[in-house]
């Protein structure tokens, strides 16, 4: 008997000069696209990540010529935080002081400004758990709650713009007569300028008959037409939400219509065939095969949530912020580079990890 030959290892095709010049001309032809990149978006990027470090400031004149290196110390400012017990006031005889039945606590001011740090800290928040009190302390209080509002301001708003977007998307696409016009009329709302509808909506929104929901509210019997929407600190987050649905879920709908334009239109057919029900062949088909463009759509969306700027400018100004608002305030106001730099650094981070998480979770950059 003889012995099998050992198996040939297939050996990787070679690389032709015909491809090697392609490749050549392929690079050739991008090289202008990267040169643009670089000024347009790396140079500027680096450049803020640089300031970040330094106490550089806007508009100094000679002042400006040379700013000092600081390290991380813009980044303290921005975000050290500290979380303090509030104790209760004691009577004389060492007891909670009581007032109507409830604990009388501490200042939580106070509390925070005894505090032996280089920085003061400023309160946040208070808030309960479990009968005992809390108070959150940042040393850039303003930063923090700008934070928190923007987080709940996306969160809130793009949710409710990918559910209302993907119902919209649905109904667009199936056919009916005039859904040309109606996919025409809902761009309307997008197609406004942002500055100009939330100045509508606060018109609409204002706390005298002269708004339209009050008016309306009070035609209803709900409200005595002075309902305070901007001034309730309650309802200034879930009004700027509101008005940012109107405005960005047909955004949403657009891209997804443009997505569900893809899924070919045999699979419902061979899926209606098999007897599937409308809400399987959304799960098994529809919303897998989505999944791409709902990653893109999501990614925008939370990308422009995150950065908003004019709602609030318009509506609050330097009254409540969101994240760019006050780096846009310590850039002209404040006049502090390095300070506008970090927090734009921050806004870049956080902006990061959210694209992260939905390429991961959705996954968008599995090969199939």
């Amino acid at each position: 008997m003889t012995a099998n030959p050992p198996a040939r290892t297939p050996s990787k095709p070679k690389t032709t000069a015909l491809a090697r010049s392609e490749e050549r001309t392929a690079l050739w032809l991008l090289l202008p696209s990267f040169v643009i990149l670089l000024l347009v978006a790396v140079y500027p990027l680096a450049r803020v990540f640089v300031s970040s470090f330094t106490d550089e400031r806007f508009a100094a004149g000679a002042e400006a010529a040379d700013p000092d290196f600081v390290g991380v110390a813009n980044y303290q400012r921005l975000l050290s935080m500290t979380l303090r017990e509030v104790p209760p006031r004691l009577d004389t005889e060492g007891n909670p002081l009581l007032e109507d039945g409830a604990v009388v606590y501490e200042n939580p001011r106070l509390l925070l400004r005894r505090l032996g740090t280089p920085l003061p800290f400023d309160q946040v928040a208070t808030f309960d758990v479990f009968g005992t009190r809390y108070v959150l302390g940042a040393t850039t209080a303003p930063f923090v709650r700008a934070m928190w509002d923007t987080l709940v301001f996306t969160v809130s708003s793009v949710v409710l713009e990918t559910l209302l977007g993907l119902g919209i998307a649905l109904a667009l696409s199936a056919k009916f007569f005039g859904r040309g016009v109606m996919r025409a009329a809902m761009l309307v709302p997008w197609a406004i300028i942002t500055v100009v509808s939330a100045r509508i909506w606060q018109w609409m929104l204002q706390p005298t008959r002269a708004g339209f929901f009050n008016t309306l509210l009070d035609d209803l019997g709900i409200a005595d037409g002075n309902f305070a929407f901007f001034q309730t600190a309650s309802l200034q987050i879930p009004s700027m939400v509101m008005i940012d649905v109107w405005k960005t879920t047909p955004f949403m709908a657009l891209l997804l219509l443009a997505g569900l334009a893809t899924i070919p239109g045999e699979l419902y057919e061979a899926a209606e065939v098999d007897g599937a029900t409308r809400l399987r062949r959304f799960f098994q088909i529809t919303l897998p095969l989505l999944a791409p463009t709902l990653a893109v759509a999501l990614i925008f969306r939370t990308l422009d949530a995150l950065r908003v700027f004019d709602l609030f400018q318009v509506v609050y100004g330097e009254q409540r912020y969101s994240m760019a608002s006050y780096a846009y305030y310590q850039l002209l106001a404040a006049r502090d580079v390095g300070m506008s730099s970090a927090a734009s650094v921050v806004i870049f981070v956080i902006i990061f990890v959210f694209a992260l998480f939905y390429i991961r979770a959705l996954g968008v950059d599995k090969d199939e």
